[in-house]
């Protein structure tokens, strides 16, 4: 009962299927272009390079492409900084005359804020009042709440 080992095969693989079929003379230039060596690939390049006057074209390499851009756009935030569009509302003080009228715009803002609520929360400032909020709409409630006479800022 010996069986023999099975012997390694020693062949290469086939050449991958040739979807354009073009004349023969290109098929053949192309077999011995796929069997050059990486230094004969690179002198033939260079010499296509020479004989058909073709300009050199800087190419950026793989970890070099990220890091030119972003050293380009350093100099453009420092001189022009990124305007904010998202605020955070924070009521910093109010007017004490106008405690009420900023307790009730606080109760307005908030829809599940009964009365009472809205007193500790006034009192306890400074409190942020709404946060995430884009900025017509901070400054639309930065101006309501500065007509009360509270003082607010927008982070």
């Amino acid at each position: 009962m010996a069986t023999a080992a099975p012997t390694p095969s020693t062949s290469t693989a086939p050449p991958p299927p040739v979807l354009n079929a073009g004349s023969s003379k290109v098929q053949r230039i192309v077999d011995d272009i796929a069997a050059l060596t990486l230094l004969e690939a690179a002198d033939l390049v260079s010499q296509l390079k020479t004989r058909l006057n073709i300009q050199e074209i800087a190419m950026p390499a793989a970890a070099a492409g990220p890091a030119a851009p972003a050293a380009a756009a350093e100099p453009l935030e420092e001189e022009k900084p990124k305007e904010k569009t998202i605020f955070n509302v924070k009521l910093e003080a109010f007017d004490p005359a106008t405690k009420a009228k900023v307790i009730k715009e606080i109760k307005a803002l908030v829809p599940n804020m009964n009365l009472v609520e809205a007193k500790k929360f006034v009192e306890s400032a400074p409190k942020m009042i709404k946060e995430g909020v884009p900025k017509e709409e901070a400054e639309k409630l930065k101006k309501t709440f500065t007509d009360l006479g509270a003082t607010i800022t927008l982070e």
